[in-house]
This record gives C-alpha cells, structure tokens and sequence, in this order.
C-alpha cells in the first residue's frame, strides 16, 4: 500500500511538472539567453477577439526587434485578473468593462491598445421565430459575464428599444459551454465572442440574430493593457508589444486563413471553425483601427454605469496611455510553415 502511495505520488508530481511546462513553454526561452533579448508573457483566452496575441507570439520567432513574446493561454477571466493583480502577468487581453473595474480599484494597469472591432454574434436556437430583441422577452438569455462588453451592448439594444432588463432572463454562462447549453435547450439565446456563435451555426443548432456591429457600429470588446510598472521599467518592451499587436492585426487582415492556421494550435480549435468565423462574413471580426478614441471609452462607461458595473467615470488620461501606437501601421512579415 506504501508503495502505491509513493507511486502516485510521484505520478501526480509529473502530471503537474508537465502541466507547468506546457503553460509556460520554457523552450521559447532560449532567445532570452542571448544579450539584449527580452521576454514577456502575454495572456489571452482561445477567442477571436485576441488572435493578435498567439500570431505576435508565433511571429516572435522571426523578430528582430529584441523581444521574446510568449502567450499564455487562460481559460477564464477570473484567472487572468488574479494573475494580473499578483503581477504574474504585466500584459494581457482583457474585457474593456473588467479593465476599467480594474482601475477603478486601484489596479495600475493602462490601456496601450485594442484587441479588435466587432466579433461577437447574438445566437438564436435554429427553430426560433425571434426576429428582434423584444422577442426575447421573458427568454433566458446567457452572457459570459455581467462585466462584459456583451452585456453593454445588450443594454444599449434594450434601451433603443425601450425594453427593461427585467424583460429578459440573463444568466451568466462560460462561452464554451453556450453552443452546448442552446443546443439542449437549457438557453433560448445568447451573445458571445467568436468563435463560439458560429460553432452553434456550422452545427445546424443555432441561427445569427444580431452581429455586434449591426447593433454597435466599430465594437469594442477586449483591450490591451500593461501594468504601468512595466511602462515605466521597460518602455521599449511595451513599444515593442504593441507595434508587434498593430502589425499582427495588420496581417491577420489580409491573410485570414492563414491567420486561423497559426490560431488553431494556441486555441486548440477546430481550424475549419476558425476558418469560418475570419471570413463568414469577413467583416465579422475587424483587426484593423484599434486606436481607442476617448469618446468610444467614455460611451462603454457610459453603459457600464447604467449596466451597474462602474459607479463613476473614469479619466480616460487614468486609463489609457496610447503613446506606443505606432504612426504607420504595417503588416507584419509572417510566413506561414
């Protein structure tokens, strides 16, 4: 019985050597050993909205500019504030709401830049008849939090149509379990970041009510944001993430199933899926015009207020630092193995 016991022990020990090793991919250290090379882990989830971040990394080999970036992939929100506030993260993809809830707590984190434009979808089940959002009244509706941009979005649809959110059931439910849950009928709608609404389209379950961008032109979901320790320690680093973000987006733009081929591996979801969502409609998701502008900010706490998510508004000069934001933004020159 005692040796069992040592034996899975030692069993146990392995599966969780293995796990860390997998989270954070020392082999991607070795530029670091070089002079002159920095490092920095950059965390994101397996979502559309944060494609720049694992192609930046997969471009990482093939940079010059000094600058090893390694994404971290999460799997929930939570997880990343908790590793962001215990400054095991200095960067991350982060909801626009959750960022500034975060520094309205007094979390120094600043904005640098955007994740992308549009890229969420309403879905309906396949069979139902709703044409608006007023047929949804008295329906249960998930979202992926009460702090995210689909939930502000929903209250700007419910206030041009003169709608209460008591009208509507809202619950909060992981993306990856939406498709699953609209399928067997425990939801009658839902509004998430892709690629999770068109895993519910390609699988007969669940038919588009809305795309964000026909509700909210030039959407907002995630952002970029640094600790501001690592503005102020290494201002070169945060120039370098951020050109490396703009010049990701850039080419993702033009080379869309090229960019779903790199995303697939750092997601672990079905290409075809991502294949998909980049080009059906290829305006679905946008990389390009991430300059955040003061007035798109003060508009999401504008919601985020009524949302009952901020109690006051922030100085967006508090929150956002643009600076690194390159003047003229390039593909980057990323070649596809």
């Amino acid at each position: 019985m005692r040796a069992f016991a040592i034996r899975l022990g030692l069993g146990t020990a392995v599966v969780l050597a293995l796990l860390t090793v997998l989270r954070h991919k020392p082999w991607k250290q070795a530029p670091a050993a070089h002079a002159g090379v920095a490092r920095l882990e950059v965390g994101f989830l397996p979502v559309t909205c944060h494609l720049t971040c694992p192609v930046t990394d997969y471009a990482t080999d093939t940079t010059t500019t000094g600058t090893d970036f390694v994404s971290v992939r999460f799997s929930e929100f939570s997880t990343v504030v908790e590793a962001l506030k215990t400054r095991e993260l200095q960067a991350t993809f982060l909801l626009a709401p959750l960022a500034m809830v975060l520094r309205a707590q007094g979390v120094p984190i600043k904005i640098v830049y955007l994740g992308h434009r549009d890229g969420s979808t309403v879905m309906v089940r396949k069979d139902s008849t709703a044409k608006t959002l007023r047929d949804l009244r008295g329906k249960t509706f998930a979202r992926p939090s009460r702090f995210s941009n689909q939930y502000l979005v929903i209250t700007k649809l419910m206030e041009d149509e003169g709608m209460r959110p008591d009208e509507i059931n809202f619950i909060d439910l992981p993306p990856p379990d939406m498709p699953a849950a609209l399928a067997a009928g425990a939801i009658d709608a839902y509004f998430v970041g892709e690629p999770h609404a068109a895993k519910a389209e390609l699988a007969g379950t669940g038919r588009v009510l809305y795309h964000a961008k026909d509700i909210w032109p030039r959407f907002i979901s995630c952002v970029l944001v640094v600790r501001e320790e690592l503005i102020t320690e290494r201002p070169e680093v945060v120039a370098d993430l951020v050109r490396g973000i703009t010049e990701s987006g850039e080419w993702a733009e033009t080379h869309r199933l090229e960019a779903a081929k790199v995303a697939h591996g750092y997601f672990n979801q079905d290409q075809q899926l991502l294949e998909y969502v980049l080009t059906q409609p290829p305006d679905r998701v946008s990389y390009r015009h991430l300059t955040p502008t003061d007035d798109e900010l003060k508009t999401i706490m504008r919601y985020a207020i009524k949302a009952g998510i901020l109690d006051r508004e922030i100085d967006t000069r508090e929150l956002v630092d643009l600076r690194f934001v390159p003047d003229e933004i390039r593909p980057g020159d990323i070649q596809v193995r």
